[in-house]
């Protein structure tokens, strides 16, 4: 990863677009706090894996969630 401000970015803009053609990351800094990455495209298409599995181990017990607001809401009526 390199860390580069914003004038050093203007001014080495093709040298850093070459690193992330390389697979590095570049992070732009301005007055020491970071506001822009640049990243190859690629790596920013990862996919989200599936949670099929995960949701499949999850066990509810008791009430669903729904029900138990609406009970809270009937109780703080009266």
């Amino acid at each position: 990863m390199v860390e580069v401000n914003v004038k050093e970015a203007r001014s080495r803009f093709s040298s850093l677009l070459d690193k992330v053609e390389r697979g590095e990351e570049v992070i732009i800094t301005r007055h020491g706090k970071r506001v822009a990455r640049l990243a190859s495209p690629e790596r920013e298409n990862r996919k989200f894996p599936c949670l099929k599995e995960f949701r499949d181990k999850i066990n509810i017990k008791g009430k669903a969630l729904s029900q138990t607001v609406i009970d809270s809401r009937k109780e703080e009526r009266y």
